[in-house]
């Protein structure tokens, strides 16, 4: 039976809007065989999706996603089949759980001293209290209180005006901490940059190059944003540096207007071919 795949998606753990025990329905109902939940910095929605799988369920691989950035930019770093319980992938999402809370919390400081937006205190204990909060909860809670119409103009009018100069996961850290747990690291999409920045030709190469020299092992080759071109383009990539293609939507639920499975592979007609490399590393015996 051909599979259906989709190894990137988001859940209320990070910035989704479903629940971890709701994705494993919304995942069967578009018919995906294959799944992996990769919230931001965060492997708690991974735990508690393989307890809700039953016999007869489609494949799981846990997942993970790092927010990486160094002096040569930013970057997506993806992680696959680690073992949830390796000190070195706690140490990672423990690093960067806590720079998201010291940037929401510089966030919220900012657009209270700058526009005067403030909110009841249990609202700010309720924020903090969450697994990832980042700017998109921030926004919602400006849209609660009347300060912004919409989620997308109160991050991009308010929230955005702050420039934060803030420590962040550094990607070889990231891939050193997968590959310690056992797991799989892998670039997601790499032609995105930072914000709406297009990566192309030799600075894509150099890109891919720099990552491979800290062990990275993957590409996202598929993805919902990338055209047939863009695809074809990543695959030669991953076929010159002998990389694993992996197929992801970057599913956020009703926060983002991409719908599951929504990858590209069905524009490729070698696409299951493809990622079949991967999935026999990241799903053994399947």
């Amino acid at each position: 039976m051909k599979r259906k795949i989709d190894l990137h998606m988001h859940t209320k753990v990070s910035d989704g809007s479903d629940l971890p025990e709701e994705i494993v329905e919304h995942v069967k109902d578009a018919g995906i065989t294959v799944f992996s939940v990769t919230d931001h910095d965060a492997i708690k929605g991974c735990r508690i999706v393989r307890n809700c799988l039953k016999e007869g369920d489609p494949d799981f691989i846990c997942g993970v996603e790092f927010s990486c950035k160094d002096a040569g930019g930013q970057y997506h770093i993806l992680g696959y089949a680690y073992d949830p319980e390796s000190e070195s992938i706690h140490n990672i999402v423990d690093k960067g759980h806590s720079l998201r809370m010291k940037k929401v919390k510089a966030r919220l400081d900012f657009i209270k001293d700058k526009f005067g937006f403030d909110f009841p205190e249990e609202e700010i204990r309720h924020l903090l209290s969450m697994d990832n909060p980042g700017k998109p909860h921030i926004g919602l809670l400006m849209v609660k209180y009347g300060y912004a119409l919409t989620k997308e103009i109160a991050i991009q009018k308010y929230i955005n005006k702050l420039h934060l100069h803030s420590e962040y996961v550094k990607p070889g850290e990231a891939i050193s901490g997968i590959l310690a747990a056992g797991g799989i690291p892998v670039l997601a999409h790499p032609f995105y940059g930072s914000g709406d920045q297009l990566i192309l030709g030799e600075e894509m190469e150099n890109r891919l190059k720099y990552l491979i020299g800290y062990g990275l092992q993957g590409v996202e080759a598929f993805y919902s944003g990338f055209s047939p071109k863009l695809i074809r383009q990543m695959l030669e990539y991953a076929d010159r540096y002998d990389l694993y293609v992996t197929a992801g939507s970057d599913y956020h639920g009703s926060n983002k207007l991409i719908e599951l499975g929504d990858t590209g592979m069905e524009n490729i007609p070698e696409a299951a071919s493809c990622v079949e490399r991967f999935l026999q590393i990241a799903l053994p015996g399947k």
